[in-house]
């Protein structure tokens, strides 16, 4: 996509939902949880990539010996709730690349940035160096093909949500990328204003 996309004001609420499963709860609870519901579609046979958005994610998901080596790409400001964090386990991966996304939207560059990780196959960090990473799990999953054989997950962290109708705890999020699922994520970038 060659524009640069924002979240309509009027339309925030829209982008606050979950895309796909939540699993609630704090981090010592969720990831345990996490952690269970793979190692059972691991008995199964289903093989998996791991696609983490999100610094608290990234740092729990890189934390864990079981998890760990799932993850293909990792995407992060390396800030939480507006702090700086620093992220272990950077050696982990085989690239590191960086890129500017203005708070509150999809810059015109990450759909390359993106792209052209995906076609590397190579564990990639994403450093957002300027702006925020929140929205670019929209591209991501709008980017990810649909493997027959292997199963992309995309994973991102739910902050509490207690403004709205519906209050939403926070957790992690389990998106399976299916056609279902980016369908609904190109409903969702077609929302968004259209920026030169």
């Amino acid at each position: 996509m060659n524009e640069k996309l924002k979240v309509p004001e009027d339309r925030r609420h829209l982008f606050a939902q979950p895309l796909d499963t939540l699993i609630s709860g704090p981090r010592k609870e969720t990831i345990p949880k996490v952690e269970n519901k793979f190692r059972k579609l691991n008995i199964d046979g289903s093989e998996f990539n791991f696609y983490i958005v999100g610094d608290i994610v990234a740092q729990d998901f890189l934390a864990s010996d079981f998890l760990r080596p799932y993850i293909k790409i990792c995407i992060i400001d390396e800030k939480t709730q507006r702090k700086n964090i620093q992220i272990d386990g950077i050696d982990f991966f085989e690239e590191i690349r960086t890129l500017k996304n203005p708070k509150g939207t999809i810059s015109k560059h990450s759909w390359d940035v993106l792209e052209d990780i995906l076609t590397l196959e190579k564990r990639t960090l994403l450093k957002i160096i300027e702006g925020e990473e929140d929205l670019l799990v929209l591209p991501l999953i709008s980017l990810l093909p649909l493997d027959t054989e292997t199963i992309n997950f995309v994973f991102y962290g739910q902050p509490p949500i207690t403004d709205s109708a519906h209050q939403i705890p926070e957790g992690i999020v389990v998106v399976e990328v299916t056609k279902k699922i980016k369908k609904n994520v190109n409903r969702f970038l077609k929302f968004m204003e259209r920026m030169k």
